[in-house]
């Protein structure tokens, strides 16, 4: 396995390079924000950790996260139940678990903050807005329109093709309002660029806000222009 952190890496960077990497920390109990400036070893050995299960588990955790990179995939010429298993794989899965996690921080965020800047409490109540859609969305993704698709392309029906037509118009307009509220959550933070001097968990929530929208653009992208871009064609055809 490759070493992209090592003993002499600065806490700090390791959460710049891979955000995710703050949940993983947090569970050791290693200040990634005020004590950020050090290398990881001295964090590591203050915690009494067994410094070579960390560095495995860091190490372990972020090669993990670029094997999910997809670009060998074929995304158009793949048949619907293989885009329909990596969207779940990639990016629901990514959803169900990073929506939960960044919860805390942007709570913490806006209490300690919020107060002196208000733009904190108006994203706030945006993320939280945007988790609870999102939630929703993907499972009934998963349990209702995903199969309905799979059961058009199996059954051309006059039945199946009125019920798609209405679930795709629904699940388009739902990705409109997602990305409606990123357009949003980019606004109010400046495009995510904190203000001078703020501290490591606000410079931290705003990275894992970006690369939450960067993998959501990603996710909107794939199933609409792709996944029921073809359907549609195979409908009007």
């Amino acid at each position: 396995m490759s070493q992209t952190f090592s003993e002499s890496t600065i806490v700090a960077d390791i959460v710049k390079t891979f955000p995710k990497a703050s949940d993983l920390l947090k569970s050791y109990r290693i200040d990634f924000c005020c004590g950020g400036n050090r290398p990881i070893i001295e964090a590591i050995q203050e915690r009494g950790l067994d410094k070579n299960e960390v560095l495995e588990k860091l190490n372990a955790s972020y090669e993990n996260h670029l094997k999910q990179d997809d670009q060998s995939f074929d995304w158009n010429s793949a048949p619907s139940s293989e885009i329909i298993d990596l969207i779940i794989q990639k990016h629901h899965e990514y959803l169900r678990e990073e929506l939960p996690q960044l919860s805390p921080y942007i709570t913490k965020v806006n209490r300690v903050h919020g107060p002196q800047q208000p733009h904190l409490t108006a994203m706030h109540d945006l993320f939280f807005e945007l988790k609870a859609e999102l939630l929703d969305h993907i499972v009934k993704e998963e349990k209702t329109d995903f199969p309905l698709l799979l059961q058009y392309e199996e059954n051309p029906s006059d039945e199946n093709r009125a019920k798609l037509m209405e679930v795709l118009d629904k699940l388009e307009e739902e990705h409109e309002h997602a990305g409606s509220i990123l357009k949003q959550l980019r606004e109010v933070t400046s495009d995510y660029t904190p203000p001078e001097g703020a501290c490591g968990t606000y410079r931290l929530v705003y990275r894992r806000l970006e690369a939450l929208e960067d993998d959501l653009f990603q996710h909107i992208h794939r199933e609409n222009n792709i996944l029921f871009n073809r359907v549609q064609k195979a409908i009007n055809s």
